[in-house]
Parts: C-alpha cells; structure tokens; sequence
C-alpha cells in the first residue's frame, strides 16, 4: 500500500512540474514573439551597414585609399560605418537582456534561452571586430592624409581584416522565430497557451 500511494504522490510531482515547465514555455514563447519584431529591425540595420561596407571596403582594395580630399572621405565613411556597428551592437546588447532577465527555472526553456543570449553574443562579438576595423582605418585615413609621403596606392592594414569578416558574414537568420517554433513543436503549445489562458 505505502508503494502505490508513493507512486501516485510522485505522479501527481511529475505532472505538475510538467505542467509548470509547460506554463513556461508558453511563457517564454510570448516574450519572444514580443520581441520579433525588434529583431527583425535590428536584422535589417545590419544588413544595411554590410551593404554598405562591403563595395566601399573593396573600392578601396581595388584603388587604394586615394589622396587629399578622398582620404578624408574615407576617414569619414569609415567613422560613420563604425557609428552604425556599434548602433546595431547596442540594440542587440537590449534585446540580449530582455531575454536573459526572464524568470525561467526548467531546463528545456532555459536552454532555449542560453541558446539565443549565445548567438546574440556572438553576433555582437562579430559587430565589434567590425567596428574596431573600421575605428583603425579611420585614424589611418587621417594619418595618410597629413603624410607627404603618402602616394595613396595603398590603405589602412586594418582593411585587409575588415574585408575577411565581410566577406565571411553570414546574414542574421530569425533566431527568435526558429526558439518560438522549437518551443511549440516541443510542448504542442497551441494559440490559447500562447494567449496565457493555460
């Protein structure tokens, strides 16, 4: 007798943290569709400063960093590229702890969550390394400018890293859509769960 009631105290446990885990993930699954909409803006913006970095990076590969006036461009186009990096990593900085202050105890939905506070971080490991390249190319536009010596066939060194990471960039996926998707396959979660009538 005493093996059946603790049998059927330990279901009752494991129903209701499946339950609970359940209610989380629902939970988790609203807060990120609430965000959906940011990520695809700050998606947008990044792909928008690639866009624009790429053929200004491989002008300057294919003619050098030019002389006088264009150097000073370059310095400019370089200072304002860098600005926008550093624009998208913020917001991306905002939407990384929005994700990360949720209160999650189960393990699935925190691993979901791990999961997206780790590719955001790398994606903003990756705008860094961008900025800083361009950063250094900016002051070495400025120095080349000031230089008599300078014949302006050649370019800032750190160009040659800025275009290695463009051209391995890889456009930003819907990192939150596929968590969502995961989440409602896992836990068959339906529009009332995700309306918070669990």
């Amino acid at each position: 007798m005493m093996k059946v009631c603790w049998f059927m105290a330990a279901a009752v446990l494991l129903t209701a943290c499946g339950r609970q885990e359940r209610r989380e993930a629902a939970s988790l699954c609203r807060a990120l569709s609430g965000k959906q909409a940011d990520l695809v803006a700050v998606n947008n913006l990044e792909k928008d400063l690639v866009g624009s970095a790429r053929p200004w990076c491989e002008g300057i590969l294919s003619n050098g960093g030019g002389k006088g006036k264009v150097l000073e461009e370059n310095a400019e186009s370089a200072k304002t590229l860098a600005m926008s990096a550093s624009a998208v990593a913020t917001q991306l900085s905002h939407l990384r702890q929005t994700i990360y202050d949720l209160p999650l105890k189960e393990e699935y939905p925190q691993s979901v969550r791990s999961a997206l506070i780790n590719q955001i971080m790398q994606r903003q490991k990756r705008l860094q390394e961008i900025r800083m390249a361009l950063d250094a190319s900016a002051a070495d536009f400025l120095n080349f400018s000031r230089s008599r010596d300078y014949k302006g066939d050649s370019y800032p060194a750190a160009i040659d890293k800025l275009n290695t990471l463009l051209s391995g960039y890889a456009a930003p996926d819907d990192a939150l859509g596929k968590a969502i998707g995961d989440l409602k396959t896992k836990y068959t979660l339906t529009d009332v769960d995700l309306a918070g009538r669990t």
